[in-house]
């Protein structure tokens, strides 16, 4: 498993260099924004033609996440669909594959501003989600306090490198990178972003080498301090 290890909320999280959030002592993967469906919509509305493999290709990622953590219970922080129309257009290889992934294991909706959930495809649905410290919402709010959620799809690039996708966090909310093959990002230092974080805020960039980088200050990889490299 490769990750970086955070404390967040008096807790050990594991932020994945694909894009989920693993807390290991509840067993819980979570994820952002998987948006599965998108080529669909955007053929639909628009008359945009994209390859219509993103769906496989998301489930594909997820379902390694859940085999490297042995995750007992998902959730999905909202947007899970690009909309309820793409969530019926589920090829059934794709609906397959996620009832595969379903079976035997707790799976939590959150309502995103994409789709309320996707009602048909099994699992628990809600508004939001507590448990201990936690509170999992999809989108942001003002006051949070150990709040964990997705929505604003955000990016980071470094000195000399591509912008990846991001983990965002100071001492009271966690913003989860988009999941989603399609989905694109925003930069931390766009509005309402930036407006966010507390100084001091830290970021964890995905990819096959994960990278912790302070928002406003040079990057630096898992070591002491806050947040290490976990492999596993």
């Amino acid at each position: 498993m490769n990750g970086i290890e955070i404390r967040f909320a008096g807790l050990r999280l594991t932020a994945l260099g694909s894009g989920a959030l693993y807390w290991p002592e509840e067993g819980l993967l979570v994820v952002a924004d998987l948006h599965l469906g998108k080529s669909e919509r955007m053929a639909r509305r628009r008359g945009v033609m994209l390859p219509p493999y993103e769906v496989t290709e998301t489930l594909s990622r997820l379902a390694q996440d859940v085999a490297a953590t042995g995750a007992e219970e998902v959730l999905c922080l909202g947007d899970s669909f690009d909309d309820l129309a793409a969530a019926q257009a589920l090829r059934d290889e794709d609906a397959e594959s996620l009832a595969a992934l379903q079976a035997g294991r707790q799976w939590w909706w959150i309502e995103g501003n994409h789709d309320p959930g996707p009602l048909a495809l099994g699992g628990t649905h809600l508004a939001e989600m507590r448990r201990g410290p936690l509170r999992f919402v999809h989108i942001a709010e003002q006051n949070p306090s150990g709040e964990v959620s997705g929505h604003w799809h955000p990016k980071l690039a470094l000195p000399g490198c591509a912008a990846r996708r991001a983990f965002l966090f100071d001492e009271h909310r966690l913003i989860l990178p988009a999941y989603g093959a399609y989905t694109g990002g925003m930069r931390p230092d766009q509005p309402p972003l930036s407006g966010l974080l507390n100084p001091g805020a830290l970021a964890v960039l995905t990819g096959p080498r994960p990278v912790l980088a302070p928002l406003q200050a040079p990057v630096r990889r898992g070591g002491a301090g806050r947040a290490r490299l976990a492999r596993r």
